[in-house]
């Protein structure tokens, strides 16, 4: 099954007239002067209203009410953080269990069956919503914490050394060239095919979920050409980011993530899904509640810092935001622009103007530090297509409305 939100299928164009050119990825519009110390949540997000925000309310109001109207398909939760304040928090009811019912859908219980209501969208009944391949990008700051502590030494790194007990096929010269930074901004050069269908067989994402060990999986991959040269989406090397965190650290992602990026967040509660051979799933199976999701969102709009410390580097913050791929035809959907260290990117000629996490079923945390701006979306939109889509409705909408 897929988390990938395919960049060249999401509806709706990217419309990047409405966001101006950065200076840098931090925010540089002048905020109301009781906003110019950027306020960070305690236990819970300080709350404001979107007058007090400088934020046009009544486009809000229609988007909520257009999702109330079913125009937006399966809206989870739609919530707007400006100048480090909640200023705008909807969540929508609904029954998956009965809608699975009613759609017809097989409700087989099993992680990976996307219409089994204990894990999709909610884990388990809990306020716990799946990110899909938000992951990825939660993963990339984990491993980043990783290069800051020393532990790595940086993205150029050979990326097979860390995998020597998996004693992988190195006569291949293009698969002993390949570093970190080819994986983190999928120009891997590993023969995947993630294209297709993810109910064809023939994909190879569906390939390794339906494996029994997925990084041997992964590993065990052709190489098709040299790594570095073509963007390939591939969310077998997301795995591999996932195991460098844990060869590197010496404690496995979930551990490390919970203890370097989550507790000083003030996250408490997640679910990560565990593949069959007792590794994390770093390419999709990671959830959190909402207002969590727009905690690991803020941290990066704030370049990677959190009150008085720094979490992870802001030259991080500062790469992954860079489009190292630009996508040659921006009108192809949204978030078309460009890829970082696994975060989607929008830009102009110069610099990166909006900062993405995209996940199947319409997980999209977006971060405009132009604007001082972070929204959230969760959805489940996996049957079919919406009239509205919710990355549209942020840049062509919420983002002009943010003033």
């Amino acid at each position: 099954m897929h988390h990938r939100p395919h960049h060249r299928a999401v509806a709706a164009a990217f419309v990047v007239t409405v966001l101006p050119a950065l200076a840098s990825c931090a925010p540089q519009a002048d905020p109301p002067p009781e906003t110019a110390s950027p306020g960070w949540p305690g236990e819970t997000w300080p709350v404001s209203t979107p007058a007090a925000e400088n934020v046009n309310g009544a486009v809000l109001d229609s988007i909520d009410a257009e999702i109330r109207a079913g125009e937006f398909g399966r809206i989870d939760h739609f919530l707007v953080i400006r100048h480090g304040k909640l200023i705008y928090d909807r969540h929508y009811e609904r029954d998956y269990a009965a809608l699975a019912v009613a759609d017809g859908r097989d409700t087989t219980h099993h992680i990976y069956n996307y219409d089994d209501p204990r894990w999709h969208p909610y884990y388990d009944g809990s306020a716990l919503h799946t990110l899909q391949s938000v992951t990825k990008s939660i993963t990339s700051l984990a491993l980043g914490i990783a290069v800051d502590e020393g532990h790595i030494d940086g993205v150029e790194v050979p990326a097979m050394s860390f995998f020597d007990a998996y004693a992988p096929d190195m006569s291949d010269p293009r698969r002993r060239a390949m570093t970190l930074r080819d994986l983190l901004t999928m120009r891997s050069g590993i023969d995947w095919n993630e294209e297709l269908p993810y109910d064809d067989p023939e994909n190879t994402c569906l390939q390794m979920e339906a494996s029994d060990d997925w990084i041997r999986f992964v590993l065990d991959r052709p190489m098709r050409e040299e790594p570095g040269t073509r963007f390939d989406y591939n969310s077998g090397v997301s795995v591999l980011l996932g195991k460098v965190v844990g060869v590197a650290t010496g404690t496995r992602v979930d551990r490390w993530t919970a203890e370097r990026l989550f507790a000083p967040l003030g996250i408490r509660s997640w679910h990560w899904k565990i593949t069959p051979d007792g590794e994390v799933d770093t390419e999709g199976g990671l959830y959190l509640a909402p207002r969590d999701l727009a905690r690991v969102a803020y941290l990066v709009l704030r370049n990677g810092r959190w009150g008085n410390r720094q979490i992870v580097s802001e030259a991080w913050i500062r790469e992954s935001a860079h489009p190292w791929v630009r996508f040659p035809d921006p009108e192809e959907g949204p978030l078309a622009g460009g890829y970082g260290f696994q975060w989607w990117l929008e830009h102009d000629d110069r610099e990166t103007v909006a900062i993405a996490g995209a996940g199947y079923g319409g997980q999209y945390p977006i971060v405009v530090p132009d604007k001082d701006l972070v929204v959230v979306f969760n959805a489940w939109n996996i049957h079919g297509r919406p009239t509205r889509n919710s990355a549209e409705a942020i840049l062509t909408r919420i983002v002009p409305a943010a003033r």
